[in-house]
C-alpha cells in the first residue's frame, strides 16, 4: 500500500503572487476608465456627467482631457507591471 500522491504547487516568488494582484486591480481601473470616456453614444460617462456638452468655462473638456490622462497613466503602468512580472 502506498501513501497520498504528492501534492504539486505552484511556486511562485511572493513578489510575482502581489504584481499580478497588483496586475489585476489595475486592469480593473483601466476597464473602469476606458469605459468612462465618451464617444459617439457618450458611454457610460454620460451616467456621471462626464461626457456633456462643455460650459462656459470648458470644464467638460478639462475632464475629458484629465481621464485621458489617467487612461494613459494607467495603461502604461499596467505594461509596465505585466513586463515585470514576465522578468520574475
Amino acid at each position: 500500500m502506498t501513501g497520498p500522491p504528492p501534492v504539486t504547487t505552484s511556486r511562485l516568488p511572493p513578489m510575482a503572487t502581489v504584481l499580478s494582484v497588483v496586475e489585476v486591480l489595475i486592469s480593473v481601473i483601466l476597464i473602469f476608465l476606458v469605459l468612462l470616456h465618451s464617444g459617439k453614444d457618450a458611454g457610460l460617462s454620460g451616467a456621471f456627467g462626464i461626457g456633456g456638452g462643455g460650459s462656459a468655462f470648458g470644464g467638460g473638456s478639462l475632464v475629458e482631457r484629465n481621464l485621458t490622462r489617467w487612461t494613459i497613466f494607467f495603461g502604461v503602468l499596467w505594461a509596465l507591471n505585466a513586463i515585470v512580472i514576465l522578468k520574475l
